[in-house]
C-alpha cells in the first residue's frame, strides 16, 4: 500500500508525529513524507498544528485537491484540556474536506507551545492578576510542556496499525 505523510509543523510537534507515523509504517510502502505537494497514493496521512481551532492554511488548501482519497487526520495543539475540543477540530477538518474524500480516523493530541505564549500570559497576568481564563491558559501551558509524550506517541501507533490494517482489509 502507497502512503503519503503530508504535514505543516510550526515548532517541531506534528514532524514529531509524522516521523512517528513514517517509524510506523516501515513494512509499508511510503511514497513521500514532508510539506504539501502532489502526490500519488492510496492512504494519506495529513497532518497540521492548529491555528485557531482549525489545521493550518496551507493543509487547509492542500486538502481540497484531494478527490476520491482516503485521508488520516492528525494534528497538535496547544489547549489539551478535552476531548470535546479535539472533536471539534475534528468536525472542523472534515468541513474542508471534498465530499467524495473519506477521512478514515483521526488523532489529535497535544503540543507543547512556544515559550513567547508563557511570557504573553505572564503579562498579562501581572495586569490582570484575579483573571481565572489567563490562569487556566497558563496551567495548560504547562501541561502542554511535556507534550507529545510517549503515550502520545504510543497512541499514534497503535491507531496507526489499526488503520492500516483496516484500509488493507476493507470488509
Amino acid at each position: 500500500m502507497k502512503i503519503a505523510i503530508i504535514y505543516d509543523s510550526l515548532t517541531g510537534n506534528t514532524k514529531m508525529l509524522a516521523l512517528h507515523i513514517e517509524m510506523t509504517c516501515q513494512n509499508e510502502e511510503i511514497v513521500y513524507i514532508g510539506k504539501p505537494k502532489e502526490i500519488h497514493a492510496d492512504l494519506y496521512f495529513i497532518g497540521s498544528w492548529t491555528d485557531k481551532g482549525n489545521c493550518s492554511e496551507s493543509i487547509q488548501q492542500y486538502v481540497k485537491t484531494l478527490d476520491n482519497k482516503k485521508i488520516v487526520y492528525f494534528a497538535t495543539c496547544g489547549f489539551g484540556g478535552s476531548q470535546t475540543y479535539f472533536d471539534q477540530l475534528k468536525q472542523r477538518f472534515k468541513q474542508i474536506l471534498p465530499a467524495s474524500t473519506t477521512l478514515v480516523d483521526c488523532f489529535i493530541c497535544q503540543g507543547k507551545m512556544p515559550e513567547s505564549v508563557k511570557q504573553r500570559y505572564l503579562s498579562l497576568l501581572k495586569k490582570n492578576p484575579d483573571n481565572q481564563q489567563l490562569q487556566l491558559a497558563l496551567n495548560n501551558f504547562e501541561q502542554a510542556l511535556s507534550h507529545p509524550d510517549q503515550q502520545d506517541l504510543n497512541n499514534l501507533q497503535n491507531l496507526t496499525l489499526q488503520i492500516i490494517h483496516q484500509v488493507k482489509n476493507p470488509q
